[in-house]
């Protein structure tokens, strides 16, 4: 497994930039000497790196408090047949960028067999559905005629189970878990029952206001192609990526399709994604990099759902992939609004003192 890393080291001793939530790497990528970074130990300076590695385990965030073990339980795997929360040999439930280059074989191959447009043919029938609902109860309250509103370019509505492009919605019980309050995880796959197959995917709507060339990127393309990419937060659990919109082109070699329009890459994904951007094939703008992800075992996020610490949703591409970082920060309050009823409500509640 080769994925590349966004490490944020603290050499001063001050807060790092993801603050307790995310784990410090000092002296894990093994960049720089020594005595350079006991210098800028000395001088109370930072130093940021990004680098690649190979094999790293997730990294775990601090325990939660005791009644919300449940939930922030993604932030460590279990191991093949144990109980504790630590990394074993055996998970390989991080996301690895070889199973992304799989996509030529197997998920691509599946795509292209299905209508690109299906879901939002479910979109349709789901509103549909409502307005039948709403006429009904209209009708037995002699109330006026209710007409459907036609499906606008951006909707969101519920589904019962988490599948590959969905979002998962942080509901109320996680207001006080700083890692996942109010936050919106795009799942990148919906995962099997095999124990390094979970699901797993990123946070979208935790722009940092940085962006690459911030932090000092080692790697070229980084530091050049992709150097005013703006930077998000992922999730917690260590190995970083990046979404790209492909938008009407066709399916880009190498780039696993979430939903129509949005591909996700990793660490040996940047070669062939910086080679797009010089060809014309893509814009730097079209990239959108992460600092972690969000991973679950498959019982372990099903579980959690059931528990209503997550809503469950299907979103337009539109929705996901338009507009800008610092407009990504207001994505809980809309999806939710959009997908109506009760879940509306939830979007103008205050967040619970906890």
């Amino acid at each position: 497994m080769d994925l590349w890393s966004l490490n944020v080291k603290n050499a001063g001793g001050s807060p790092c930039l993801l603050g307790s939530s995310f784990r410090e790497v000092c002296g894990q990528s093994g960049r720089g000497s020594a005595a350079a970074k006991a210098a800028a130990a000395a001088a109370g300076s930072r130093v940021f790196e990004i680098s690649a590695f190979k094999k790293r385990r997730p990294c775990h965030a601090p325990r939660p408090v005791p009644h919300r073990s449940l939930a922030v339980r993604a932030l460590a795997k279990k191991n093949n047949g144990s109980n504790s929360s630590s990394p074993g040999n055996g998970d390989h439930s991080t996301p690895d960028s070889s199973d992304v280059n799989r996509s030529n074989d197997t998920a691509s191959q599946k795509s292209n067999h299905k209508n690109p447009d299906w879901r939002e043919f479910r979109a349709n029938l789901f509103a549909r559905e409502q307005a039948e609902k709403a006429e009904s109860e209209a009708h037995n309250k002699d109330e006026g005629h209710h007409e459907s509103k036609p499906l606008g370019i951006k909707w969101a509505h519920p589904i019962p189970v988490p599948e590959t492009g969905c979002v998962l919605v942080a509901t109320e019980k996680l207001d006080g878990v700083r890692t996942f309050e109010r936050t919106v995880v795009l799942l990148l796959r919906s995962g099997t029952r095999h124990p390094q197959e979970g699901p797993f995917g990123v946070v979208i709507n935790r722009p940092l206001n940085k962006k690459i060339k911030h932090m000092n990127p080692t790697n070229l393309d980084l530091a050049t192609t992709f150097a005013d990419c703006s930077l998000h937060f992922g999730g917690p659990l260590e190995a970083s990526m990046f979404l790209l919109k492909s938008g009407e082109k066709a399916k880009l070699p190498g780039f696993e399709e979430v939903i129509p329009g949005l591909c996700f890459g990793a660490r040996n994904n940047l070669d062939e994604a910086a080679a797009l951007v010089k060809k014309g094939v893509l814009k730097p703008q079209d990239f959108r990099f992460f600092m972690g992800y969000a991973g679950w075992q498959f019982d372990q996020l099903r579980e959690e759902i059931e528990s209503d610490y997550w809503h469950v949703a299907a979103c337009s591409s539109n929705l996901i992939c338009g507009g800008s970082s610092s407009s990504s920060s207001g994505l809980w309050e809309e999806i939710l609004q959009l997908m109506g009823g009760h879940y509306s409500e939830l979007s103008r509640k205050p967040k619970q003192d906890m």
